[in-house]
Order: C-alpha cells, then structure tokens, then sequence
C-alpha cells in the first residue's frame, strides 16, 4: 500500500516558486549589508593563499592575518583616494571637454556624408552627451563607491573569516552530527573559487596596468582612473570590458579626433581579445564549468537583483550554487543544466566533471 503525499506535487511546486521569490525580494531589499560581506568573503578567498604562506614562513596564525588585513586596508585607502580624486577633478573638467568636441564631430558628420550617410550633427552630440558619460563612470565605479563606503564592515568580515577558515572543516562535520563525514565539497567550492578569483584578479591587474600605461603614452588624461575602471569591469563577463572602454574612447576622440579614437578603440579590442580570449581561458582551464548561456544570464540576473556588484559578483555566486547542486541528489539534474557541454560529454564518458574537482 502506497502512502499518498500530503502535499500534491503542484502546490509543492508552487510553494517552492513561492519562496524562491521571497528569498530573492529578500536578497534585493538586503543588499546593502549583504553585497560587503560577499565581497569580504570572496576578499578573503583570495587572501587565504597569502595566508597560509606567512603561516609556513613562522609567523603566528594572528600575525599573518594581521598582515594581509593590513595590506588589503592600505589597497581600499589608495582606491579610495584615487576614485574620489579623479572623479571630482573628471567632472569639473566636463565643460571643456563639451567645447572641445565640436572638431571630432564635425569630422565624423564629415566622413559619414561623404559616404553617402546623412545625419545631423545634433544627433552625434546627443550621443556623446556628458551626462551620458558621467552616467557610464558612476555605472562603472558605482561597485568600488558601494564596498569602499562599508570599510569597516569589509575589513572586520575578512579577518574573521580568515581567522575561522581552519576551523570550517570541523564546523561542518559538527553541523552534520559526523566527525567523520565527507565535507570535501567544501573543499571544492573553495578551490574553484580561488582559481577563479585569482585568475580574474591577475587577468583583470594585466589589462588595468597595460591600458593604464598605453593610455598614458597615448596622452589621455585620467588614464589612471580609466585604468581603474577596466580592472574594476573586466569582473563582469562580457559587457565590462566595453563599459570600460566607452569613456576614455570619447575622451581620446576630444583630444586627439578620429585618428586618436580609433588607436584607443583598436587597443582595447586587442588586449581584450587577447586576455579574455586566449590567457584567461588557458588559466582557467575547465575549472569554471558553466556554460556561456548561463554566465550572461547570472550576470542579466544578480545586475538586476545587486546592480553593478551583483554584476561582479555574478560567476562566483553562480559557481558555488552550481557546486551546491552538485552535491544535492535531488537538484543533480540543475548542476547540469548549469554545467558547459564539455562536463556533459565528461557525464557521458563516466568521467568525472572537472569544475568541480578541487
């Protein structure tokens, strides 16, 4: 004799679409709070390396800690010193870049006519509008003002997190009443995200100090902060890079006309398409076992849940969701959906998923 359910299959659907949607009401309404603990938490999956390194060269637990927390300060000062000074020195400096632009538009309304294509001045302006390219910075930097202006909240989650990060393994086997149970998908997800973090980070620091140094050659002004600015959205897949791109392309175009836009503009297609291309992916190997569909898609939903840092934030949340699934027989079947084609032909040859592997 087979037991009825007490709760029918569609209502129990429907009781889960409904809870899904209140934990997500409730991640929006909470961001402020939540979105600096992600960062320190993910701040100090990247420091743990370091770390663990001062630990092996003799320096006590707390001292090590102390060290790396004192590194990342001085980071987030110099960050915020340079932000808040470039972004003031930009703004007042936009009136005479609106008077400078008259020239590079006349060329492009100029070159554009003699192609047979009719457009107004006017409606080049408005594209190139300063308030538009104001609007792109604070979009850009909007994520760095966010965790700098929680500081305090940052720090101190980093340095406790650092400091229980030895003791997690034996948390979770106290959590499941088993001192021997199997917790290495703990492992895994810190694992995968260092590799990702710190490939990001060293991928992200390469195209942040060769745009900065080619910008520089190239007399643009502020190329520190439009270096900044493409370390800060080479996190974000896909659309970042362009963000990043757009401000100190026009701004090249004012200084320079079409000849120094089009330099500036090739540039940042070249370094892009060569590290986010070729190295960054040859780094990452197969560690980060999503799909490309499914990385846009996390990045269109935690934007639209977090804004810019949820942006940010997107692959690595995504990626410890997916590991967590993994781990869940009952929700294996998302992992996969999750997965990229090459973890299904892994699945398929009985081979292990290598995203997940530690």
């Amino acid at each position: 004799m087979t037991s009825t359910p007490i709760i029918p299959s569609t209502l129990r659907i429907l009781l889960i679409a409904a809870c899904v949607v209140i934990l997500i009401a409730g991640f929006k309404a909470a961001g402020a709070i939540i979105l600096p603990i992600l960062v320190a938490v993910f701040l100090a999956v990247i420091c743990t390396p370091p770390v663990g390194w001062l630990q092996k060269v003799g320096l006590p637990d707390w001292a090590a800690v102390i060290t790396v927390f004192l590194v990342i300060l001085v980071i987030f000062v110099v960050l915020s010193v340079v932000v808040t000074s470039s972004i003031s020195s930009f703004q007042g400096r936009l009136p005479e870049y609106e008077k400078q632009m008259e020239e590079p538009i006349s060329h492009i309304v100029n070159f554009l006519n003699e192609h047979d294509v009719n457009v107004s001045s006017s409606v080049i302006r408005d594209q190139f509008d300063s308030k538009k390219l104001t609007g792109l910075l604070s979009t850009g930097l909007s994520a760095v003002a966010l965790v700098l202006s929680n500081t305090v909240l940052v720090m101190l989650t980093v340095v406790f997190v650092l400091a229980e990060a030895a003791v997690l393994p034996k948390k979770l086997r106290a959590m499941v009443g088993d001192p021997d149970a199997d917790v290495s998908w703990a492992s895994n997800v810190l694992g995968d995200l260092r590799v990702y973090l710190a490939v990001k980070t060293q991928c992200s620091l390469l195209v942040a100090v060769t745009t900065t140094f080619f910008l520089w050659i190239a007399g643009v002004d502020y190329f520190v902060l439009w270096g900044l600015l493409a370390f800060l959205l080479n996190f974000i897949p896909t659309l970042g890079s362009i963000i990043a791109a757009i401000p100190p392309i026009v701004l090249s175009l004012i200084l320079g006309g079409v000849t120094l836009g089009i330099i500036v503009a090739g540039w940042y297609l070249l370094i892009n398409m060569a590290i986010g291309n070729f190295l960054e992916p040859k780094l990452m190997g197969r560690r980060l076992g999503l799909s490309t569909l499914v990385v846009f898609l996390s990045m269109v939903f935690w934007g639209w849940v977090w804004g810019p840092v949820g942006m940010v934030l997107s692959v690595p949340l995504t990626m410890v969701i997916k590991i967590l699934l993994e781990h869940t027989d009952d929700l294996k079947w998302l992992a996969i959906l999750l997965g990229s084609a090459s973890e299904e032909t892994d699945v398929q040859n009985g081979s292990p998923a290598s995203a997940s592997g530690g």
